[in-house]
């Protein structure tokens, strides 16, 4: 039997993915044994949302500072991102998912990177959900990307200092012309941003859950978005 859902899903959601090194510490494992297992619950959650009707999803794989771990893991986590492109490019061709790439990908190895442009070149045209999979990601680096094509744009003569908005602000993000989020899920019970989506979630609804990220089931996201749901949003308003 379905689960039951409520009827205001949010049009944006974002996940931040965490808990993969304490799941396998938990089960004397590696942490890449804990990275592999959360990769795979991040298929199976992914195609959970475009199944639900969530419009637009946003991960997070990899921050700017995750590069400070020890150099085992990263390469892990870079060999499993390399594995997860190839299986995306091979298995999911029907589905009907646009997968965009947020952050600075230059930093990472050419075959990632061909893969990363690939992927997205293969489904650019497809109508349904749209991923967002933030690797080398930060929030604060991307405000410092957006405020220096802008500050171009001032020097260059073609707008005004006093011509900046919020809406040329979010305009020059990596999530242009998408709708803010409207709800972030973060398992694993820490409470921080992490420097995720710091501009877009002024007014997104959080929900902590203490559920390490390879544990973290759709049933665990129905509840979050019940929670979601049964919140008043008044966006600064009584």
């Amino acid at each position: 039997m379905e689960a039951k859902l409520p009827e205001n899903l949010p049009a944006h959601l974002g996940i931040i993915m965490d808990g993969n090194g304490r799941w396998a510490k938990k089960r004397g494992l590696p942490r890449s044994a804990g990275h592999a297992a959360g990769a795979a619950n991040f298929k199976k959650l992914t195609r959970y949302c475009a199944s639900i009707g969530i419009r637009y999803l946003t991960v997070y794989a990899f921050s700017t500072e995750n590069w400070a771990r020890p150099a085992e893991e990263v390469s892990a986590l870079l060999v499993l991102f390399r594995q997860y492109l190839e299986e995306a490019l091979r298995d999911f061709r029907e589905d009907d998912i646009v997968v965009r790439f947020i952050g600075d990908t230059s930093a990472f190895p050419k075959k990632l990177q061909e893969l990363i442009a690939e992927t997205w070149e293969v489904s650019k045209d497809r109508k349904g959900m749209v991923l967002n999979i933030a690797m080398n990601y930060g929030g604060r680096a991307e405000l410092v990307h957006a405020f220096q094509a802008l500050a171009r744009q001032v020097k260059e003569g073609a707008l005004s200092p006093e011509e900046i908005t919020e809406g040329l602000i979010s305009g020059s993000l990596y999530t242009a012309g998408q709708p803010d989020p409207d709800l972030i899920i973060r398992p694993s019970g820490e409470h921080r941003t992490s420097n995720f989506l710091l501009w877009q979630s002024a007014y997104a609804e959080y929900v902590i859950m203490d559920i390490l990220w390879p544990d973290f089931t759709p049933d665990d996201l129905n509840a979050a978005l019940w929670e979601y749901a049964n919140r008043s949003r008044r966006f600064g308003g009584v």
